[in-house]
This record gives structure tokens, sequence and C-alpha cells, in this order.
């Protein structure tokens, strides 16, 4: 049976869809005739910037796995790592950034349900979540609206499943007011003898769906996530899916289960463009074809045409390929779960995927056509006009503050800045009980139980940086990240991104993206992290504005004794604060030397000034890995009390965090030939505050040398503030207490406004 004698498809039908005239073109060029309905409907998400990257997809090859996976044997569903003992880290990050400007709650909750589910499609248990979240101003009740829900629907989903939020950050910006971020990464741990892949082999294979029902929600949810936001957008509420975490969590179960039994030959979540996805892909994969009857499929709503089954982004459901005569015991497993586990299909020898309603052919297409052959373009890329204006502004006569006291109450007391508590205390970070760092700190730290081992992980980016300069702002977003891995005793190993930007058709936002990710790549590659996984995630802007661009970076670090991890807060009374620097080792210029210009994209200067100019600091990423490699051997040494990076806020700040959560002063000096203002709160970078016993401090200097960068002892721990002296001369007088009591309650106090 074929599909013959179709008429054309209205160019208003398939443009609404988010086909273009040249696509649907090449659409009836691949068929050899016009599309049915149900098949304009698949080749329009799996066509998407979503699901096809037809933008992305030719500046992705930067990456160098990435490449190599598109070049040879295809993405899979997440990216694994080897860490030794046979065991591989599977993780992940993903973008549910529209979804959740609509529909908050239920468009964050999903973004984990299906992160969750691309880590045990792996046959890799979920141990640890973590998520990036932008937000605009939260004097604004809607903002407030959003930023409430969002959370709420983080952690209903991630502690009703039953997996630890353990990490994360949260940023807030004007640009992201109308366009929120909300990125959610997960991490699963898992044996390499247990790996499954998203295939369909085995000609004569049955083909299961298994999980939940298939309702109409989330209907053209990757063409939603294909489009600018406008006004209309709230009336797309229905693009957005529902999740259920109990039944994610039963899935999870079965789904390891079912593995262990051997009899599963490919396995795929059904994720952006549901059964279209899984069917086309994981026959591309394996070269092979499907046939399936969509009156199969167990529906939760009555009357649904083979087009809202085929395009429905309902939850919790997977595409399982059995081994021919052991369909049962897998469907077993499933059902002694609770869940639904039904034959819809088989595969075939022909490269085609057959979509029968009964005995009705609705739809027949190559796989490939929709897997790996999406149109991509070469997109215009034109440099920002603004950046000129920016990256020139004058820095050098900014006025210095009347009270630098003030200005770092101002700074701490910042939402960006502030203690995020009242986000991650309604999570549940300890359920597992492998948390072995919670949140709060530079870096989460997971168990991995029966062994020795620990994994950090951490998620970073600082939007303004790359606004400022995509490039360089990309490459500091990555080499923080290995930064904050380093101050917890964790050697970077892995990394997934989320690559959040405006418009890819507009020729600076393309630009935009192009300098990030190859900053990205270059970073990556330098710390020996290589890009495994991840998403691009485009058209985050309202008619008003883009947000900034934001190439998130999560990254996956080692530590071969998870007894040794290190924190950021100050712990003893007496011990030294030592500055572990990148300048030179010949510098003598003191530990503060900064130029009025390195105050480019600081918190400082958005806080204090309401400005974002300048250009972002300057990054050595020579003189960072040296950084990082003496805390490390330090770490290892057991040496160092603490560990924190300088960050948001400066040198200032970090001081600041160090004693609120250590609960605990300290007196330090500075020596600096620039401003107070440049020594106390520019972003500098390979930078990293340490706190340990005097009679430690003889090792770390030889470690310092031997390595060859700098170490300034700025000071003691102790007494209930912090008192900093630039060139002698007393700037800062904070008690602690009371710099304790701005920290934490800003986001709750504005919350309850």
């Amino acid at each position: 049976m074929s599909i013959t004698n179709t008429d054309p498809i209205e160019p208003s039908v398939y443009r609404e869809m988010g086909l273009n005239d040249e696509e649907y073109k090449k659409v009836t060029e691949v068929l050899g005739r016009h599309p049915t309905y149900t098949e304009i409907g698949m080749y329009a998400v799996m066509w998407s910037e979503h699901c096809g990257y037809k933008y992305s997809r030719p500046i992705l090859r930067y990456f160098s796995k990435y490449k190599e996976a598109i070049d040879g044997e295809g993405l899979e569903n997440a990216g694994i790592i080897d860490i030794g003992d046979g065991l591989g880290v599977c993780f992940k990050i993903e973008s549910h950034n529209h979804p959740s400007a609509v529909e908050p709650f239920q468009g964050a909750a999903t973004g984990v349900g299906g992160i969750l589910r691309d880590i045990f499609t792996m046959g890799a248990r979920p141990v640890a979540c973590l998520n990036s979240l932008r937000f605009g101003s939260l004097d604004d009740a809607r903002t407030r609206y959003l930023f409430e829900h969002v959370v709420g629907g983080i952690a209903f989903y991630g502690n009703c499943v039953g997996v630890p939020t353990v990490g994360g950050e949260v940023y807030f910006e004007d640009c992201y007011a109308g366009n929120p971020l909300l990125n959610a990464m997960a991490v699963g741990i898992m044996k390499h003898d247990d790996v499954a892949y998203a295939r369909a082999e085995g000609v004569g294979n049955p083909v299961l769906l298994v999980g939940s029902r298939t309702g109409r929600d989330g209907i053209h949810g990757a063409t939603f996530a294909s489009v600018e936001l406008t006004e209309e957008s709230e009336s797309r509420k229905s693009n957005v899916q529902m999740g259920d975490p109990f039944t994610e969590k039963l899935l999870i179960e079965a789904t390891l289960e079912a593995l262990k039994t051997g009899y599963v030959t490919g396995i795929q979540d059904m994720g952006a463009a549901g059964i279209t996805c899984s069917t086309c892909e994981t026959s591309a994969k394996a070269g092979t074809g499907m046939k399936i009857d969509v009156r199969k499929v167990p529906l939760r709503e009555t009357g649904m045409t083979p087009y809202e089954i085929m395009l429905s982004e309902s939850q919790e459901r997977m595409l399982a390929i059995v081994e021919k005569g052991h369909e049962s015991d897998v469907a077993a497993v499933f059902k002694k779960w609770g869940l639904h586990a039904v034959v819809v299909g088989e595969v075939t020898d022909d490269g085609l995927v057959h979509v029968y309603d009964g005995d009705e052919l609705v739809a027949q297409v190559p796989a490939k056509s929709l897997a790996d052959d999406a149109p991509t373009y070469q997109l215009k890329t034109e440099e920002p006009a603004y950046l000129n204006d920016v990256q020139n502004y004058d820095l050098s006569s900014m006025p210095e503050p009347e009270d630098y006291t003030q200005a770092l109450f101002k700074l701490i007391g910042s939402p960006s800045i502030s203690s995020k508590e009242w986000v991650y205390q309604q999570y549940d970070h300890m359920v597992q009980t492998n948390t072995a760092i919670l949140p709060g700190s530079d870096a989460a730290v997971i168990r991995i139980r029966e062994t020795k081992k620990g994994i950090a992980v951490t998620t970073d980016c600082n939007g303004r940086y790359v606004y400022l300069d995509p490039y360089a702002g990309a490459q500091i977003a990555v080499a923080e990240a290995a930064r904050n891995l380093a101050c917890s005793g964790a050697r970077p190993i892995g990394a997934t991104d989320c690559l959040n930007f405006g418009n890819p058709e507009k020729p600076e936002a393309f630009w935009q993206f192009e300098r990030a990710v190859k900053g990205v790549a270059d970073a990556c590659d330098f710390f020996g992290a290589p890009i495994v996984s991840g998403n691009v995630s485009f058209y985050n802007e309202t008619p008003e504005m883009a947000i900034y661009p934001t190439p998130v970076i999560g990254l996956l670090g080692l530590l071969d004794d998870v007894e040794k991890r290190c924190t950021s807060h100050f712990k003893n009374q007496g011990d030294f604060i030592v500055l572990i620097s990148g300048a030179p080792a010949d510098d003598d210029r003191g530990a503060g030397v900064c130029e009025p210009e390195s105050l480019g994209g600081s918190e400082y200067l958005n806080t204090i000034h309401g400005l974002a100019v300048g250009c972002p600091p300057m990054l050595d990423m020579e003189r960072e890995k040296k950084v990082h490699e003496v805390v490390l051997q330090a770490i290892d040494k057991e040496l160092l009390s603490s560990a924190h990076d300088c960050a948001d806020g400066g040198l200032a700040v970090t001081l600041a965090e160090s004693c609120i959560i250590g609960k605990v002063g300290a007196d330090v000096s500075l020596l600096a030939n620039c401003s107070a203002s440049a020594a106390l709160f520019a972003e500098s970078q390979s930078r990293i505050v340490v706190s340990l016993p005097v009679d430690k401090l003889g090792a770390l200097r030889e470690i310092v040398e031997k390595i060859g960068v700098e170490s300034t002892v700025l000071g003691k721990v102790g007494g209930d503030a912090l008192k900093i002296k630039v060139n002698d001369v007393a700037v800062i007088d904070a008690n602690v207490s009371k710099m304790e009591s701005c920290w934490r309650t800003v986001i709750g106090n504005k919350m309850e406004a």
C-alpha cells in the first residue's frame, strides 16, 4: 500500500506550522507528491529549528564531539563520560524557555521531566538535577509570578520523582523580563555494559509505546519554541505539556528494570515532536524503517486524529524496540509498575516510517528525511552596532562611592548576588543521600556509591559578559565553571551546554551565536572538557528586546577521593586568607592590581551605576588553568580550609560570602595601583580566595612557586566583621550578622511584596 494522488496543502496551513514555501517544495520532492495533513505536520516539527537545528547545525561543528557524532555514529539522547571503575556519567542540559514564559509551573516541571528521561533512556540512574534560571526585575509583579511558579514547578517535579536538585544559578536582568530562561540539567550514573541506544534495530522486532496515555497537550511544542514570543503567545498554552512526576518515578524504575532483561534493543524518550521524533530518529539511526498504527496508542482523550497523536508531546512516554518473541516479557515489567506497554508497530527494512490509522495509511515518509535531512541555512552575520559604544565607554572618570561599605551592602543585596536559599530550600537536595556538598557552595558534589569517587557539577554563565563580547564572555563561562569545580576539588572532564539566543534570522543575533559557540568550543577543548550533549534555544526575545546571549555551561568534574572535597566558607579563627591569582609570577604590583577598565561588565557597574558597558575582564586560559592546578593540589594535600572563586561582585563580595556562610569575620589588606572601587569590585578572572592554617602556608607556597602563579596573603579569619583596607586606608567595615541579614532576605522580601 502507498499514498498517491494527494492534494496540495494550502500555503497558509504549512506556514502556520512553521514551514516556508521552499521547504514545502522540498517535502514534495522528497515524497514525489504532495504530503498528507499528517505528513506535513511531521515535517513541520522535525524541520523546525528546535528539532532539526536548521540554522545552528553548521555552527555546532565547532564542537569536536558534535562534529564526530553528526559525521559518524549520530547523536544519542545524552552524552556519557567515563570515570573509571567500569562506570560512566550521563548528563545533559536543555531549555524549556517558551513554555515557562506562558505556563511557568508546567513549563518548568516538564522541563525537569524531559531532561530526566534523556538520562534514564541511556540506561543511567538519575542522581542529580541542576538548573540555570534568568528573570527580569523582581520589582515587577509579572516577574514575581513567573519566578514563583517556575521554582514551584521545578520543586514539585524533582521532589516527587525522587531525584535531588543539588545546584544551579539564578540571575535577574531587565532583558529577561518578557522571556525568562529555564535550563534544566540532569546527571545519571551507569555501568558501561548497561548503555542503551536509541536505534530501531532488528527487522520484524515489535515496537512498544510505554508509559502514559497520549493527549492533546504539547502539540506543535517544537514549533512554538522556534518563534519569538509575542502578545499572542499566551494563547498557545496548549503547546505546553502537562507533567506527572509520580508516573515518571515509576517509568524510571520500569525502564531500568526492562533494560536489565536484555530484550530491549533500542529505546527513546518522546520529547519534542513526540511519536514522530521517536519513530523516525530511531529508524534513521539504525538504517531501518518502521510501521505503526496510531489506533493502538493508548489515548486519554476521545476523537484524536492521527495528526494529533503523532505530534502530541504528552509527557512520561517512551518508544521501546524489543526483541521479537519477548514483547510480553518487557510489557510485563512496565505493567508491574502500573504503566501502559502496548505494541503499536514493528521494525521494517525499507527506510520508511509508515503510519496507519487502522487500515488507512496516513503517512509514508523516509525516516532519514525527517531525522537527518532538515534543510540547513548559512545565515548572514553582522557585528552589532552597539558593541562599539559599549566597549569604548570611558570608565576612567567613573565616580567613586561615597561609602564603600554601603556599596558592598548594595551588591550583596542585589538579587543576582544575594542568597538563593529562597529557591533551593524548596528543593529536596538530600534524597538518595549521596549529596556531599549542598547548594550554596561553588559546586555541588555527589558521592559515587561503592567507590571513593565523587562528581562535582555546576552551571555557569554571565550573560552580560557575552553581550559585551560573545567570544570572550563565552570563554569566561567555561573558565568560571572550571574554577568552581577546582574550588570543590574536582578536575573538569566533560561539559554540556544550553545555548540561549535571540532570533537567528537577525544577522546581529546570529553573529553573537557564532562567536559565542566558537568561544565555548575553544575553552572546552583547552580545559579538557568536551561538549558531549546540549541544546540550542533560539528566538528568546519579545518585540521589545532580546535576551542577553546566554550560553549556559553545565560542567562535570571528578574527585578521586570525595572525602577531600572543599567548600567555600571560612571555618577557623586565625586561618590565613590567601589570594591565588593568575598574575605573572614576576609582577610585584600587589594582589589588587587592576585597571579602571577591569570594571567592565561588572555587577558593580550594573548595580551601583546602572550600566552594562566596557569589555568583560581579560582571560588568560593558561594562567587560569595554573590557578586551578594550585588549588587542586592544595586540596588533594588537605592544606585548605576553604576555597571560593572570585566572580560576580569581585574580591569584596567573595570575602563577604565566605564570612557570611562561615559566620565569622576577616581582616584584610589590599595593595593596589588603581581605584579602591576597582580593587574591591572588579571581576578580574583567574582568582581564588583560600583559607588555611598558618602551619600549612609554606606547603601552599611551594605549590604556587612550582606552578608559577601569584599568591598573596590578604589577612586572617576572625572577629565579627569584614574589615578591608586598600593601600592602608580602611574602606570597608561590615558586621557579619548585618551582612548576613541583608544577603539572606532580599529575594524573600521581594517575593512577599
